[in-house]
Formats: structure tokens, C-alpha cells, sequence
């Protein structure tokens, strides 16, 4: 056996050899104790920094006054006032907004129902989705049933039948009228002023 051969084979063994590193951060060593788990880290995040500098434990404000005011502003909650009774302003979703635009547009989803001219532009802030609830004077005849009710005011609006035959009308007319002067116009105009017999 050669004199490498036996060097090597006396040396030591690859589990000896084993390095562990740790970058130098000035922080106090971590305690490891063993268990039948594996290797637990004690480590206290108080002996680096203290509880009450951190904001839910996770950030650390600025020192500099005009941004923790600044901080302090963005973290309130907007709301529409005491006199709305600090109504908070709601996440839109889409959803939500596309109700919101039905409602600006009801004057044309139902011509023979009129309301009040809607001022606003874009969505509204401040506002709140509720449930309407019937009065006892209103009599079953004028409520919606229970198959009748959707989730949403799109859904309900969608489902209704009348208002499905007036879009439906609507909308033939509208192509109708698009639909003037073209060759297919005049071909059916052509074909209505012949005689019943003499048509296609």
C-alpha cells in the first residue's frame, strides 16, 4: 500500500470534517438545543430590538416626526363623518361597479319609470349595498318571489322578462335603423311593394 493510501486511511473521517459558517451580524449567538425533531433555534427577537419599537411586531416606524404623521394619516380609516355616522368607504369590486352603473342607467332600462336626474360622474366613495325589505302595506302581488331574487341588481335585472322583450325590441330596431340604405335594405323594401304572389 502506498504512503498516500495510507494517509488518508488513517485521516479523518468525511463526518469530521463538516464546516458550519455564520456570518458575523453583531447579533446574539443562536442557542441550539437538540430534540428527537431535529435541531430547535431559541432565538428572543427582544434581544435585538424591543417589542414596543415595532408596529404588530414586524415594522419599525421611521424616527422622523413628519413621516410618522404622515404614517398615522395614511393608517386612519377614511369615512364619510359623524354626521353619515362614519360610514366606511367599501372595496369595489367589480360586481359592485357594474351595479353601480345599472343604476345610473335605470332611467333607460325602464322607459316608463322616471327618477331623478344622477348628478354624479364615476363611482361614489362613501355608499352601502343593502337588502330591501317589503312594508307591510305592500300587498304579495307587488313583491319579487324567492325565485324571482338574485344576488346581484345585474342578475335581477338580467332575469326579468319584460325588461328581456323591451331590450329585445330595442335592439331589433336599433339594427333596423343601422341597417337603412344598405343593398339588403332596399331588397326588402323591393320585396314588400310587390304583390303576395309575386314575393320570394
Amino acid at each position: 500500500m502506498a504512503d498516500y493510501e495510507l494517509a488518508l486511511s488513517s485521516g479523518p473521517s468525511v463526518k469530521d470534517l463538516s464546516f458550519v459558517w455564520a456570518p458575523e451580524t453583531g447579533l446574539p449567538q443562536i442557542q441550539n438545543k437538540k430534540s428527537e425533531f431535529g435541531v430547535l433555534a431559541k432565538y428572543k427577537p427582544q434581544d435585538v430590538l424591543q417589542e414596543k419599537n415595532l408596529v404588530d411586531g414586524l415594522y419599525v416606524p421611521p424616527l422622523d416626526q413628519k413621516k410618522l404623521r404622515k404614517l398615522a394619516v395614511k393608517n386612519v380609516k377614511e369615512t364619510s363623518g359623524s354626521k353619515w355616522f362614519n360610514m366606511p368607504a367599501p372595496t369595489i369590486t367589480p360586481e359592485v361597479k357594474r351595479d353601480l352603473q345599472l343604476l345610473k342607467l335605470r332611467d333607460v332600462i325602464d322607459p316608463k319609470q322616471h327618477y331623478k336626474k344622477n348628478d354624479t360622474k364615476g363611482v361614489p366613495k362613501f355608499f352601502q349595498v343593502g337588502r330591501y325589505v317589503e312594508g307591510p302595506t305592500e300587498f304579495y302581488s307587488s313583491r319579487l318571489t324567492k325565485k324571482e331574487r338574485k344576488e346581484t341588481f345585474a342578475d335581477e335585472f338580467l332575469a326579468n322578462p319584460q325588461l328581456k322583450a323591451y331590450r329585445k325590441r330595442k335592439y331589433t330596431e336599433i339594427q333596423e335603423q343601422k341597417a337603412q340604405g344598405g343593398k339588403k335594405f332596399y331588397k326588402q323594401k323591393k320585396n314588400r311593394q310587390k304583390p303576395s304572389f309575386a314575393k320570394d
